[in-house]
């Protein structure tokens, strides 16, 4: 199999994780946000991922560029939560696989 091919099947087996997520499991919200699929794990590995720590870096360039214009507009604190970090959570802390907002408090 070409690399090509592996990359669409875990491409459309990642895009449908959400959707395979919510119908597999006990049924419990808790249960299917904690303990996703193999499959999504693996495509959030090789495609979410690696997107997002791109983002963080774009969004941290973008950031030091518009700082003098946030600083001068008061939103300083705003911008670097859109730019910066929600995408460095969403890369470094969220769980393997999670849908949702998975670097939230587990209960």
């Amino acid at each position: 199999m070409n690399l090509f091919r592996i990359l669409v099947v875990v491409c459309l087996l990642g895009a449908n994780a959400g959707a395979f997520a919510a119908e597999s499991g006990s049924g419990d919200p808790l249960y299917t946000l904690q303990n996703p699929p193999a499959y999504a794990m693996i495509g959030d590995l090789l495609i979410a991922r690696p997107l997002l720590v791109v983002a963080t870096v774009i969004g941290a360039g973008v950031f030091v560029v518009s700082l003098p214009f946030t600083a001068l507009g008061g939103g300083v604190g705003d911008a670097g939560q859109a730019l910066v970090v929600d995408p460095a959570k969403a890369a470094f802390v969220r769980c393997l696989g999670c849908v949702g907002e998975g670097f939230e408090r587990r209960k």
